[in-house]
């Protein structure tokens, strides 16, 4: 299981290289292979598209079992929202005996962070609003205890062409608990050659441009916008 970050290639790290280059075997999501093609000359690769994880999954562990070194790659860190989990129970569930190492990367909230400034200096969440694998009230309930909790919110798979409601229920939530003028940062498409970021306020998070490549993060009580940037401060004395 390798992470390989955002999709820069300096956002890789040493160890995720290494370790794909050291395999014979690459596995993954047909763009996140696109991602990391100068790594992959010359090896065996399994791709396959949107909502395959489980077969691309099952694929690698049986490549593995035959012998062969095997990377199954996930863009970000490989356990969280990743593949890594998956791997493991499969591992378990099927009985693939076959070692799993689990090397990390750059996860989506981590790389927004940076490029809107110091928005996760304070405790934070990171929720998903995709409700494909959980059920939206899970979710729902969850995003209730966040915005009560005052924490500084990283949200995953915001909004798609066919998936609005929960983006704007998810506002709606944190609109009970914190103020409209709460400032938010969208990154869209981390790393790529296409990337936006946008600093808004809650209260306008609705008319900004947020899709299935975005990363949002909403602020707590204290974070604001300094010029073009987004922080939340620590409370150190200047």
């Amino acid at each position: 299981m390798v992470g390989i970050g955002p999709g820069n290639r300096l956002d890789r790290t040493r160890r995720a290289e290494q370790v794909i280059a050291d395999s014979q075997v690459v596995a993954g999501y047909h763009l996140y292979l696109e991602h990391i093609a100068d790594l992959t000359a010359g090896k065996e690769l399994i791709a396959s598209g949107m909502m395959q994880e489980t077969e691309r999954c099952r694929a690698a562990l049986q490549r593995a079992t035959r012998g062969a070194v095997v990377a199954l790659v996930s863009s970000g860190d490989p356990g969280v929202y990743g593949m890594a989990g998956l791997a493991l129970e499969m591992a378990a569930a099927e009985g693939f005996d076959v070692p799993i190492e689990i090397v990390p990367g750059i996860s989506a909230a981590n790389s927004a962070a940076a490029r809107l400034g110091a928005p996760l200096m304070l405790d934070y969440a990171c929720i998903s609003l995709s409700d494909l694998l959980v059920p939206w009230e899970s979710i729902r309930t969850r995003l209730v205890a966040l915005a009560g909790a005052d924490l500084v919110v990283a949200l995953y798979n915001p909004r798609s062409k066919k998936r609005v409601r929960q983006l704007e229920e998810a506002v709606a939530i944190m609109l009970t608990h914190r103020n409209e003028s709460t400032p938010v940062g969208i990154v869209t498409a981390i790393g790529e050659a296409d990337e936006r970021i946008e600093l808004t306020t809650l209260g306008n998070l609705l008319t900004a441009e947020v899709g299935m490549r975005s990363t949002v993060i909403i602020g707590n009580s204290t974070s604001l916008h300094l010029g073009e940037r987004m922080i939340t401060p620590r409370g150190y004395q200047l």
